[in-house]
């Protein structure tokens, strides 16, 4: 087999993985960048005859969520017919596009991006011991034998507020180990903060960042929420919350340098709508399977169990509502049980990523997403702001045939 061909197969292999395992059965709506005399992101849904664009009805993904019941919506427009699912996966792998084709973008726009944090007993733990190593990875191996042999897995059975909960603050507290993500991690209320700017995620295919100065820092494959402006769950989609060990585990404050980033947040491959055949359960007890494949080839694997949740979806959503409005709707990470050990380099040095990792991230129910890590700085800049769409919409005639 020569490179060519291997390249072909790859490439065969992953286009192959990016639809759920039932196929195109559920209710899959996305956006897509429609090249054309006036380019600009269309709103679609993927059916067995191909992919549609439904921004004559819909001009934004906004609009279509907050609809009374969006799988029904999109099952009553028809829609213009843009080109083959085929052939709109095909143009969505890292390093394969065809600027005069469709390719898939991330499928939120006008919705905040927000991300709840620490919410599984086990990446609890690894912030701990971020917080604690001060950022540095090569203390990261004997502070974990250490919070371990205190903490233990127990964790994983204490509901967050409970008395039981309250109980283990004190003693932690008493032994001098209680930690800000203990707080957020086993206290009543969650931690919940803006992982990016409106229109600032990426989608499957496209670069996705982590800074230069971050030399401690790993992918955390979550399931996204969908949720409109009532509150309500409508879908979700998967999601890679990039985390900077170092820079976070320096300072929780910050957060905001460590979390927001050109690029450094992705989204994708498309919104699953909630219908008779998937729903608030099926989020619940997915599975989200990881794969980092290296230029180097390093090969790291793990998976985000959603039935290890500390706090139930419909939770963190009331506590991201409970004293803010989302006019527009908001995509909400629910967290990562994934926290990377092994070491890559030397021993005791754990994970990082490289430039060039390849960064799958799949489920049964919501399909994959693919990524190809560079530096935030070099990814290609976010200039698509909320301007741009409107002005973008407005030049197309969209604005003109229905509300934002």
């Amino acid at each position: 087999m020569n490179d060519t061909t291997a390249a072909a197969t790859a490439d065969t292999a992953l286009h192959d993985h990016m639809l759920p395992d039932d196929g195109l059965a559920g209710t899959l709506v996305g956006r897509v960048w429609m090249p054309g005399a006036v380019p600009g992101p269309a709103v679609v849904v993927l059916r067995p005859a191909g992919v549609f664009d439904l921004s004559g009805h819909y001009p934004t993904m906004s609009t279509l969520l907050d609809t009374p019941c969006p799988s029904e919506a999109v099952r009553a427009a028809s829609g213009q017919h843009l080109c083959s699912v085929d052939d709109l996966l095909a143009n969505s792998l890292p390093g394969t596009r065809d600027t005069t084709r469709p390719w898939l973008l991330a499928p939120c726009d006008l919705q905040v991006v927000k991300a709840a944090g620490v919410t599984f007993a086990a990446s609890m733990i690894e912030r701990v011991i971020e917080e604690q190593a001060r950022g540095d990875a090569s203390r990261a191996q004997g502070l974990r034998a250490q919070v371990v042999g205190l903490i233990g897995g127990s964790l994983a059975d204490i509901r967050p507020g409970s008395a039981q909960a309250m109980a283990l603050k004190v003693l932690l507290q008493e032994k001098g180990l209680w930690s800000q993500y203990l707080e957020v991690g086993i206290g009543p209320d969650a931690e919940v903060f803006t992982k990016a700017p409106v229109l600032a995620a990426v989608g499957c295919g496209e670069d996705i960042g982590i800074r230069s100065d971050s030399a401690w820092n790993n992918p955390e494959p979550e399931v996204v929420l969908a949720v409109n402006s009532r509150g309500q769950i409508v879908g979700a989609a998967l999601g890679n919350d990039v985390n900077l060990r170092d820079i976070e585990g320096r300072s929780a404050l910050l957060l905001g340098k460590a979390k927001d980033n050109n690029a450094s947040c992705a989204i994708g491959p498309f919104i699953r709508l909630f219908d008779d055949g998937f729903g608030i359960g099926q989020v619940r007890s997915e599975t989200v399977h990881l794969r980092v494949a290296g230029t180097d080839g390093f090969e790291l694997r793990g998976i985000n169990t959603m039935a290890s949740i500390s706090r139930d979806p419909l939770d963190l959503v009331a506590q991201t509502i409970a004293a803010h409005q989302y006019p527009d709707g908001f995509m909400l990470f629910l967290g990562t049980l994934f926290a990377p050990v092994e070491d890559r380099d030397q021993p005791g040095g754990g994970f990082t990523h490289k430039l060039g990792d390849l960064v799958t991230i799949r489920s049964a129910w919501l399909g994959a997403l693919h990524n190809r890590v560079t530096h935030s700085e070099k990814a290609p800049p976010w200039r698509f702001g909320l301007r741009s769409l409107i002005g973008n919409l407005q030049q197309r005639g969209l604005l003109e045939r229905t509300a934002l």
